[in-house]
């Protein structure tokens, strides 16, 4: 049985190039999952820079 599951991973892999990683597609892809790392990465830091902010400053 493990001989099977190795057969059809190896059948259902998909290989993306290193350049269409950057490519903007829309749906499950790998692109997708790449640019949404991205993007929350850039939203914490953000964040984390408004949080600084905002504690340096205090309200009067």
């Amino acid at each position: 049985m493990k001989n099977k599951s190795k057969i059809e991973l190896n059948k259902t892999k998909k290989i993306v190039d290193k350049q269409e990683l950057n490519l903007w597609k829309r749906g499950f892809t790998p692109q997708a999952e790449i640019w949404n790392g991205r993007m929350a990465t850039i939203g914490i830091g953000i964040i984390l820079i408004i949080i600084a902010l905002i504690s340096k400053f205090p309200s009067i």
